[in-house]
């Protein structure tokens, strides 16, 4: 098999570590030795060196005496696993020109991936009440007791809040600051300002709070990672748990959640049979969602979707991550599907280089 380039784009400030080997959990060991199973060297780069007009770029590939920087032409293909702000166009300019980058976004807004999710038939029993604005606020807090407001483009779990009915006459908000849970009461008929700007200023979405299942009393959801790989088909990598900390509603990993297999927290909640048929139909579902997505998201071919099972054992999407934090799967205690989540896309990678049709 032909050794071929395969460029990695990544973040200037996990770029900037690469000579150094610090990048976080952006694992260059796992992207080498994934990339040369398939025939392939990684190059990583960034944005700002990539020069569309002479149709080169500055990159990092390892060598004999570690990482040195050439000049080569912009690689074929890109798996981009950088985020830009809103309005960013670098990717888009590049898949122009003939570039084939997968993962052509890695954030997409919450509003969006819902709105392209309902348009289908089979997953809209999947989906949790959402509304949007004041009046959406309102209208959800008629509906549902217990609600959860999330930026629009937000990560890690970051700004998120809890709003949930304590009586008829007032609500609780939770939210972190600084790290530490913090709660306000608040009355329906007296919303507080900063909140009504929050809501009306476009930037959250208001959505109905699922009662998740529980291991040892920590509400848990779980996290699926679904990727392209060789021959271009969607297949699950893997899955883990993600519980809430004690007394915590956010299971984000980076906000105190802890990573668990996702047979143990589901054999805390159910039956052994139970548990194996929901692992099973979350891995199914997430499937479903991403053959939904690629048809609005061109480029999609790596991401991460947070599926909650409840009490009763119905299943929801709560969210789609574009750039999946993959160390998940080392925090569960899973190294080999950890590295699964990198051998993947430079399977994918070499299908799209011998000429496999991008989906």
């Amino acid at each position: 098999m032909e050794q071929k380039l395969v460029g990695i784009l990544l973040n200037a400030a996990a770029h900037r570590g690469v000579p150094q080997g610090r990048t976080g959990w952006e694992s260059l060991a796992c992207y080498e030795e994934a990339a040369d199973a398939y025939g392939l060297t990684p190059c990583y780069l960034k944005l700002a060196d990539i020069d569309p007009v002479s149709g080169c770029s500055a990159v990092y590939i390892k060598s004999q005496q570690g990482y040195k920087r050439v000049v080569i032409p912009i690689p074929e293909v890109i798996h981009n696993r950088a985020i830009y702000p809103s309005g960013n166009t670098g990717t888009q300019r590049l898949a122009a020109r003939g570039v084939k980058v997968f993962n052509l976004h890695s954030r997409y807004g919450k509003d969006e991936i819902h709105r392209l999710l309902s348009l289908d038939s089979g997953l809209v029993g999947h989906l949790p009440g959402t509304d949007t604005g004041s009046g959406g606020l309102i209208r959800m807090m008629e509906q549902y007791p217990d609600l959860i407001l999330k930026p629009r483009r937000g990560s890690i779990g970051k700004g998120i809040m809890r709003l949930r009915r304590k009586d008829k006459e007032s609500w609780t908000l939770e939210y972190l600051h600084h790290g530490q849970r913090a709660s306000v009461h608040i009355h329906p008929a007296r919303l507080p300002g900063p909140l009504l700007r929050r809501v009306d200023g476009s930037s959250y979405l208001i959505q109905e709070r699922i009662p998740l299942a529980e291991a040892g009393g920590r509400p848990f959801d779980l996290r699926v990672t679904v990727q392209r790989g060789w021959g271009g088909e969607w297949v699950v990598t893997g899955l883990f748990a993600k519980l809430a900390p004690p007394g915590g509603f956010v299971s984000n990993i980076a906000r105190g959640g802890e990573a668990a297999t996702a047979s143990f927290a589901l054999e805390q909640a159910f039956p052994a049979r139970a548990a194996a048929h929901y692992r099973m139909s979350a891995a199914g579902l997430a499937l479903a969602v991403a053959r939904c997505l690629e048809r609005g998201l061109p480029g999609l071919a790596d991401i991460g979707l947070d599926i909650g099972v409840t009490r009763d054992g119905q299943l929801f999407f709560i969210e789609c991550n574009g750039r999946d934090q993959r160390y998940g799967f080392i925090k569960a205690g899973l190294p080999e599907i950890w590295k699964d989540s990198y051998r993947r896309p430079m399977g994918y990678a070499r299908y799209l280089l011998d000429g496999g049709a991008e989906r």
